[in-house]
This record gives structure tokens, sequence and C-alpha cells, in this order.
């Protein structure tokens, strides 16, 4: 894969702006009410298609309502609601174990902080900066997605693939406002028009200033 330079900061600033001016409702495409929700969502989500999250959790919602009911559940019983979904059996098993941990800790209430949000079972960093917020209103950082990893490498707002560093990357180009928003705001880019593996260039806001002019990644 040729290499391609980064935006120099003036340029990655006005990309951005162009992207917030054309996506003003980006936002969080799974389906919650509440802190419990997103994160059952979240962790069903890792490599599914939101929308085939939606269907699932649509059902298991309606018999699941609290952390103690997922505590108390065998496997089988939520399994039969998850259909479509990569990986069910244990991101299942990890919803329970995360239940049962948020029942013994933290009294049925999903932690409102990083630190303890990784600690729990199928949330990492990124699943922690979606549930902050979405279900806290806090941002504590720009969680990187396939999406937001394409775009950014693609348009030269980071030249690191490991969604960590690029969220580094992101946090200091972003301004700390911005931060709950971004993220959506290049996820719904990546979704409609820099999709993989091959870009839609000829209709992209940004086509002057993205240094890779329409050519495809597989990234």
């Amino acid at each position: 894969m040729p290499e391609f330079k980064l935006l120099d900061h003036a340029n990655a600033e006005r990309a951005l702006a162009l992207l917030k001016k054309e996506y003003p409702d980006a936002k969080e495409i799974l389906n919650f009410s509440n802190p419990l929700e997103m994160m059952v969502a979240i962790i069903l989500a890792a490599r599914s298609k939101d929308e085939v999250v939606n269907k699932c959790t649509a059902e298991i919602f309606k018999h699941y309502k609290t952390a103690k009911d997922y505590a108390n559940a065998k496997p089988p019983e939520i399994l039969k609601h998850v259909h479509g979904i990569l990986f069910a059996g244990n991101k299942v098993s990890s919803i329970i174990k995360a239940c049962q941990i948020i029942e013994e800790r933290y009294k049925g209430k999903v932690p409102n902080n990083m630190e303890d949000l990784v600690e729990l079972p199928g949330i990492g960093r990124k699943s922690a900066n979606t549930i902050l917020i979405n279900a806290f209103g806090i941002a504590e950082g720009i969680p990187v997605d396939t999406h937001v990893n394409r775009v950014s490498l693609r348009l030269g707002l980071s030249k690191n693939a490991k969604p960590d560093d690029m969220e580094q990357d992101l946090m200091k180009l972003v301004d700390r406002k911005d931060w709950g928003r971004i993220a959506y705001v290049i996820k719904f880019h990546g979704r409609a028009v820099c999709q993989a593996p091959v870009p839609s260039c000829s209709k992209c806001v940004l086509n002057n200033i993205c240094p890779r002019n329409g050519v495809a990644s597989s990234k």
C-alpha cells in the first residue's frame, strides 16, 4: 500500500469542519434507553452490524431490565434472542459476567468512568468511550471503530493504524468539546461515502483535500 502524507493542521481542521457540516445529525446508531442497555448493545456490536444488533436488542430489552436480570440468566436464555451476531456465545457470556460484577461492586449501576468500565468483560477502551459519551454525556476520549480507522488513515488525520494510538492523534487534533461527536461524523462519512474497499470519491466533499484522492485501501 503506498504511503500518503498527513494533512497539515489547517487542512485537517478544514476537513473535519466540512464533515461536521455534511453530517449535522450524526449520532450513535445502536438503540438504547439507559446505560445498561447501551453496555449490552455495545458488547454485542463488536464486529457485527449495528442494524443486526438493534433487531436483537429489541427482543432482549423486553425480557431483561436490570443488571440482576442478566446476572441471574443462563446463556441459552439470552442466546435465543440473538441472531446473526458474530461470536454470540462469547458476547452473551461477557454480558452475564459484566452484570454480575456490576451487581456485586456497583449496586446494579453501570460505572461512569473509564477505569472501571474497561475492567468489565467485553468492554475495551472504544466500547467504554461509546458508553460514556452516549449514556453519561462524558467524553474522556474518541471511540475509534473500523469506519473511523479507515477514514482517518485515508484522510491523513493519523498514520497510526492501532486504534488507541489513532485515538491519541485525533484527541490532539480535535477540540475537546467535539470529542463526543467527531467519531460519529467520521463514521457516517465512512458508511455513506468513504467505504471499504473502494471509496466513492466523486461525491465526496473532501475530494480536493484528501491526500489519497480516490486511492482505495483495504484498511
